[in-house]
Order: structure tokens, then sequence, then C-alpha cells
């Protein structure tokens, strides 16, 4: 599909763009015409992609290879495309990861750097960007946040908190911006099919080994339609969105320990899914395979170059 021809001097700005929803949103924005600048830390996959979408949608792409776990790299994304007199269009916040444990036993290091990533670099991002924005007087921000975002999570407490940030500043900065042409919306996604569970160290859990994930390109679609409406925000999936609803009548103290027991290890809950068997020995089968499976590549054997290569944003 060729680009729409009235977008075709945009530019939409994407980090974490080289997989996940990143990458499906990537597609969307590609497919629908934009001009693509796209942020994520290994060169070679940010050239894969982009060769793909260049070739799938005539559009052009920009890749920075940046690490956001750097207080620096906004900046210098920034100072790049500026140079280069690359105006942003819609600025899309990605990237962030999380780590899964009990607080007091987690890796503070890693936590700050949680930190700078989920929430310093994307308030710097949309720092910078928004100046030309407001200069144009239009444009469009989509922050990822999470529907967790809207209650305690504990085993992963200091991610939960992060997204928990980055919803309220959305919602303000939108509200601040009400006399603009610039609009600003969160997504919400729930437990979604992609390596974030790998690189959290969640992967033995009852929400990654017991729940049905959702499908990455299906939250990607969600949240660009809800961005080209306009909307503040959107919870991707019907059953997210009663989940949701239900964070708003039940207290506190119910929705950490129901979040409490789904980030807990499976083998310290009481299986109640008679398909657990049957998916392990599906799981077998794909790895034998070389495919993947819950946005995880199991024919690799070398954990140590499979972290490498997953370790990016």
């Amino acid at each position: 599909m060729k680009p729409n021809s009235n977008n075709n001097s945009r530019y939409a700005l994407i980090t974490g763009a080289t997989s996940g929803i990143g990458y499906e949103l990537a597609r969307l924005f590609a497919q629908g015409g934009y001009n693509l600048a796209i942020v994520a830390r290994s060169e070679e996959r940010l050239q894969q992609v982009a060769d793909e979408l260049t070739a799938a949608y005539g559009v052009q792409v920009k890749t920075i290879a940046s690490d956001l776990f750097r207080r620096e790299a906004a900046k210098e994304i920034y100072d790049e495309l500026t140079r280069e007199e690359i105006p942003i269009s819609v600025l899309v916040n990605d990237a962030g990861q999380g780590e899964w444990g009990y607080f007091k036993d987690t890796d503070i290091d890693r936590e700050l750097d949680i930190i700078q990533l989920n929430i310093s670099s994307l308030v710097s991002l949309t720092k910078y960007f928004l100046k030309g924005m407001l200069e144009r007087n239009e444009g469009k921000i989509l922050n990822l946040a999470s529907l967790v975002s809207n209650y305690p999570s504990p085993l992963l407490s200091v991610y939960a908190g992060t997204k928990a940030f980055v919803l309220s500043f959305s919602e303000a900065l939108r509200n601040e911006l009400k006399n603009t042409n610039i609009t600003v919306t969160a997504l919400q996604p729930g437990v979604t099919d992609t390596d974030f569970f790998y690189k959290a160290g969640q992967e033995q859990t009852v929400a990654y080994q017991e729940t049905e994930l959702a499908n990455p390109a299906e939250v990607a679609k969600d949240g660009y339609d809800a961005l080209m409406a306009g909307k503040d925000k959107v919870v991707s999936g019907m059953k997210n969105k009663m989940q949701a609803a239900m964070s708003n009548v039940l207290s506190d103290e119910k929705l950490a320990s129901t979040m409490g027991k789904q980030n807990a290890p499976a083998d310290a809950i009481k299986r109640t899914h008679s398909d657990h068997e049957a998916s392990v020995k599906e799981r077998e089968m794909i790895r034998s395979s070389g495919k993947t499976y819950k946005g995880r590549d199991l024919a690799h054997e070398d954990e140590e170059k499979y972290e490498q290569e997953h370790k990016v944003i």
C-alpha cells in the first residue's frame, strides 16, 4: 500500500519501534502515509524494520540508535532531528520496561533505570517535541500507559508506579493543551504478547503462563485509532475494559490482592486451567520448530546470546 499523499510530509517519531506494540504502531503509521523516525538500541534491527516499511509503504524512515536509559538520550534525539530539519507531527512514547519481584529484593539500580526510561525519557521527549507542535499549532502525542496505571500491582510496584505517572501526566498535559490543536492520548494495554515478561523476569508468573495474552497488533490498532480520533485514553480489549471499570468500585487493598495473585509464581498458585499441560506441550513443539511463543524466540539455546539480542527496547 502506498502512502497517503496528504500525510507524506509528516513524520511520526516512535520509540521502542523494533518490537511489540511499538513495531505494530510503526507499521500503522507507515500504512497511513507517515514518514517515520524510529528509535531503539539495535542499529541492525532498526535498519531491518526501516527496509521492511520502506519497501511495503514507500515512506521515508529515519533510524536513530539510542539508549533511552541514558539521561542525555532524549536531547540527543531532538538535536539530531532538528539539525536534519525533520518536524515531528506525532510523538509515540512506547519504550518501557519493568522489573518483577518483591521490592525488598529487587535491584535499585535496575529500578532507577526503569524510572529513567518509563518516566524521565518520556517527559523529556514530550517537552522537546511539544515546542515544534505548539509553533505549528498541530500535533499528536501517544503515551503508553498500562492497565495497571489504575491500581497497585505488587511484585511490579515500580513499573506500575511509573505507568500511573504516565497516565496522570498525559491527562494533565491534555488539559493544558485543550485550547490548541494538539491532542494527548494514553494507551492502556493489559498483558500483551511481547517480550516484556522476559525483560522483567516475569515469565514464571500466573499472568504470563495462565493468561491469554493480547495480540500486539490489535493493541496498536486500538491506540492508533484512539489517537487519530483525538481521544484522551483507551483501554485495549473488552476484558481489560471490564477490569478497568471494576477498579473504580473495588478498594485498593482488594485490587492489590488480586494483582498480587496474578503476579505470583504460577507454581505457588493452584492451577485452575485444564489446558495448562497442553500449553506446555505446545511451547515445546514450538521450541523445536524454531518459531516464537508469547513474544519470545524459543529456538534460542544460547541464553546469553538471547539476552543480548532481546534487551533492545
